[in-house]
């Protein structure tokens, strides 16, 4: 094992695996969160199951033989949303056209990952508006989980409203979003898969026809799918609308995470360009974009150093395919706390926007609040994006804003001109 320098980074094989095998356990929840929420697109549940495997894999190996870095890249939480819930359900693009956002984004990402770009435009965006983008996409995350326990429901006059308590969906979502955090809070390695698989269970036992299948496994014609990428709508302004939000989405994220999770003796350099390369694959394996995620630091906290660890994970992602029947009988309510749970984990982060100063605390806030209230990250992101350097330059303080930042803003209120011109 002398390709990963276990010596020199003071590791064995042994401590390797179990990291690895730790590192699975917190992220094993997103081979059926993913799928799930991909098929409210459109994409074939067991497609959708493949191309996460596929590409955790794929990404994994990346990082672990070329970077040498203990990290995980899988399909983002409040990335597959966008796609999902924005992009496709939103802006009204296929899919299928989704999935060349997806690729023209990830190429567009490799570019500034092998130049100074991405660094350059990651330092120009005010930290508050990033913050706001990780606690509006997490509220966000919050409500779509509640909505599929059904604890929240439709109404035609508040527009939404509390669902039936006596309703078994909801009662089981409760009684397993305190599962969850029961096990979460004592730090339980694994805590969503076990969490979800104890959930399952007590919705066998409750909810009527739990117990059948809710996805027929079958990955027979998933070669399609690795062509299926449609590039017709191009030249129309919903494709550049969810290219343009798509990539600085993949960008941040990125860039913010391998800064907060890379090992000090890390270069990052590799990690960016694997990462970059297994977001454009994303598009053509079948999923929405992979970040690296947090969850990867459970690796790493039991002893992860190199690559080894990532490697682990991509061969259990792997063998996880032989239980994929099974994984097609989760229901609703057993994924429900994790989105509940990941959306508040990611919205807590809302304390860190300044307070003293209204003018980068309200911006932030606009994106904290329109991400859920308009169930779309881009049109949040877009109006703080766009109040940033409006508010910046009202007070006086025009030059305490970026260039890029001017420039962003620019391209979100031709966006919209653009959009509501030409409908």
């Amino acid at each position: 094992m002398s390709f990963f320098h276990l010596e020199e980074n003071q590791t064995s094989v042994k401590q390797e695996i179990i990291a690895g095998f730790t590192a699975f356990l917190t992220v094993a929840y997103i081979l059926v969160v993913n799928p799930t929420i991909l098929s409210d697109a459109g994409i074939p549940y067991s497609y959708a199951l493949l191309a996460t495997v596929a590409v955790t894999a794929f990404g994994c190996l990346a990082l672990g033989v070329w970077g040498n870095t203990p990290l995980i890249l899988t399909p983002g939480m409040g990335i597959n949303a966008f796609f999902a819930y924005t992009m496709v359900e939103g802006f009204g693009l296929t899919w299928q056209e989704g999935l060349a956002v997806v690729i023209v984004a990830g190429i567009l990402f490799f570019i500034m990952a092998i130049t100074p770009m991405a660094a350059k435009l990651a330092q120009a965006v005010p930290e508050s508006l990033k913050i706001g983008i990780t606690a509006g996409v997490g509220i966000f995350l919050t409500f779509i989980g509640l909505q599929m326990g059904e604890v929240v429901v439709p109404h035609p006059d508040t527009f939404v409203a509390l669902g039936s308590l006596s309703n078994p969906v909801a009662i089981t979502t409760l009684v397993g979003l305190v599962i969850m955090m029961m096990l979460f809070v004592r730090a339980v390695k694994g805590t969503f898969l076990i969490g979800m698989l104890i959930t399952a269970g007590l919705a066998f036992l409750i909810i009527p026809g739990a117990d059948e299948s809710r996805q027929n496994i079958s990955f027979e014609g998933y070669s399609s799918i690795l062509t299926s990428a449609e590039f017709s709508g191009v030249w129309q302004v919903p494709f550049w609308t969810a290219l343009f939000s798509l990539t600085m989405l993949i960008v941040f994220e990125t860039l913010g995470l391998l800064h907060g999770l890379l090992p000090e003796n890390k270069s990052s350099t590799r990690a960016y360009q694997a990462s970059s390369t297994t977001a454009l694959m994303s598009g053509v394996f079948g999923t929405s974009p992979t970040i690296p995620v947090v969850e990867g630091a459970a690796g790493t906290a039991a002893g992860g150093r190199t690559g080894l660890t990532a490697v682990t994970v991509a061969v259990l992602f792997l063998l996880s395919l032989l239980f994929a029947p099974f994984l097609g009988m989760i229901p609703n309510a057993a994924i429900a706390p994790i989105l509940i749970i990941v959306g508040g984990l990611m919205a807590q982060q809302v304390v860190r926007i300044p307070r003293d100063d209204p003018t980068e605390w309200f911006p932030a806030y606009f994106i904290v609040g329109l991400i859920p209230l308009t169930s779309s990250i881009a049109d949040g992101i877009a109006f703080g994006f766009i109040m940033y350097p409006l508010l910046k330059m009202l007070v006086g303080q025009y030059r305490m804003v970026s260039a890029w930042m001017y420039v962003i803003a620019l391209l979100f209120v031709m966006n919209y001109v653009l959009l509501y011109t030409t409908v």
